[in-house]
């Protein structure tokens, strides 16, 4: 007769998981959560079935690693290197998908573009100023 598998006490699965978080550092958690985050933004954008896009949720995703990217990079830059063209790849993914903006009307979650300086700078582009265009670094 085989024995049956007890499934892990809360001790046990405790111990597990403070062993993990042992072996794990903050750089790790970071990639783990960008390539999370650009995953669920995939999939808000190309949802199953009939299902609508839900292109705030996949905004939020994107810009949550795009956060998160220049801290790998300071770290690991061959793995954040990596992870660029998917990332702009889902970004262009949602540009497809997401409404046009209102003319003169600020992209939602984004404050209104500042008025240009006299300076000679024309201030940015339609592209960039509708904010769904992304710029390294901005």
């Amino acid at each position: 007769m085989a024995s049956e598998q007890q499934p892990p006490t809360e001790d046990e699965l405790r111990a597990a998981y403070e062993a993990e978080l042992a072996r794990l550092d903050a750089t790790d958690m970071i990639a783990q959560a960008l390539v999370s985050l650009m995953n669920l933004g995939a999939v808000r954008l190309s949802p199953p079935g009939d299902q609508p896009a839900d292109v705030e949720q996949a905004r939020d995703a994107i810009d949550a690693a795009r956060a998160l990217l220049p801290l790998l990079e300071r770290r690991r830059p061959q793995e954040a290197q990596q992870l660029k063209a998917p990332l702009s790849q889902l970004q262009m993914a949602y540009v497809r998908a997401a409404p046009p903006a209102e003319p003169g009307e600020p992209p939602v979650g984004e404050p209104p573009a500042a008025a240009p300086d006299a300076g000679g700078d024309e201030g940015p582009g339609p592209a960039q100023a509708s904010g769904r265009l992304w710029i390294p670094g901005s």
